[in-house]
């Protein structure tokens, strides 16, 4: 079988998610969208372009921090609507400066403890807030 971008299963706004794991780890590093254009560029790279649905704007991960994604899998699930994207990261997926975007836990009792330690201040990376 033949890929083609045209096989996926995209949203009414032309998007499909995109599920982000290291790979040596196994950890899930982040969740981002990616739009036809996104997908191609993933592909053609080797490394992670995705669609801002803020921004509304294309990006590619890392354009800003320099901590960007090598591509070395890219798999679909079954339905033709998620995509796996396996990678090495370089540094910190998280733009709040963690290695992972899901390092927020809820504990049990109902309070959220933060797993592992920030790797980068984003202040010092994208500039204070506004």
């Amino acid at each position: 079988m033949q890929f083609s971008v045209d096989k996926l299963k995209f949203d009414e706004a032309g998007l499909i998610p995109a599920i982000v794991q290291d790979t040596n780890s196994g950890e899930v590093l982040m969740m981002a969208y990616m739009n036809k254009e996104a997908v191609t560029k993933t592909l053609s790279t080797g490394e992670t372009w995705f669609w801002s649905r803020s921004r509304q704007k294309f990006w590619h991960k890392g354009e800003s921090s320099g901590n960007v994604q090598k591509v070395n899998e890219v798999t679909f699930d079954c339905d033709a609507d998620t995509l796996l994207v396996q990678v090495e990261q370089k540094d910190a997926a998280c733009h709040e400066g963690y290695y992972s975007c899901f390092h927020n836990k809820i504990e049990t009792d109902g309070t959220v403890t933060v797993k592992g330690e920030q790797i980068f201040d984003p202040e010092e990376v994208y500039g204070k807030k506004k």
